[in-house]
């Protein structure tokens, strides 16, 4: 006998709760916990938030960093409905301030996020590098870190005529980031999540 799981339609998604802490991201109608991740994980994450914020307030933009609190539905193809969690969103504040009586996604007819970051884990390399990378160009999202630490490199991929270019940096290399161009940060600082 095979086990079968039944397929959430996004609406089931936004009102699932199985009793647990557990996250889910939404793919092909199925629910796919959310690793817990490292502390390490986390430190860079909340890392890259509050530096983002920082050149935000120096770039005098008005826009703000979130980490794990927003979803972005994927245009990925099929009948069923698929949501990612970045790991770091950077939006307007206007934006940000629209999600505060709803839930925290941002629908396939709005505007995309200015830049998106996934910290790679064990679990998620090859959703990170391969599918997400995919899913967010279509998506038109200017600009997708992947910030790795198992390989201690982070990629920085920039939209250019619906593809990502990608960058990599390692080690002492200044990170270069056209929605952040003063950002004057190495890969290592942010693999150490520490200035």
């Amino acid at each position: 006998m095979t086990a079968t799981t039944k397929k959430l339609t996004f609406a089931e998604y936004l009102k699932y709760n199985d009793g647990t802490d557990t996250q889910y991201e939404l793919v092909d109608g199925e629910l796919i916990p959310m690793s817990l991740g490292t502390g390490k994980h986390g430190s860079i994450a909340k890392f890259l938030e509050r530096s983002f914020d920082d050149e935000c307030a120096k770039m005098s933009k008005n826009w703000t960093a979130q980490k794990f609190f927003v979803g972005v539905r994927s245009p990925r193809g099929g009948r069923w409905d698929t949501l990612r969690v970045p790991d770091v969103v950077v939006l307007t504040a206007e934006q940000w301030e629209a999600l505060a009586h709803r839930e925290a996604v941002i629908e396939l007819n709005e505007t995309p996020p200015i830049l998106v970051v996934e910290v790679v884990s064990e679990s998620t390399q090859t959703t990170d590098y391969r599918s997400k990378r995919s899913e967010y160009a279509v998506l038109e999202i200017p600009e997708y870190w992947i910030v790795d630490p198992i390989q201690k490199i982070v990629t920085v991929c920039t939209l250019v005529e619906g593809f990502y270019d990608a960058m990599a940096f390692q080690g002492k290399e200044l990170i270069n980031s056209a929605t952040f161009p003063q950002l004057n940060l190495t890969a290592e600082q942010v693999l150490a999540a520490k200035k």
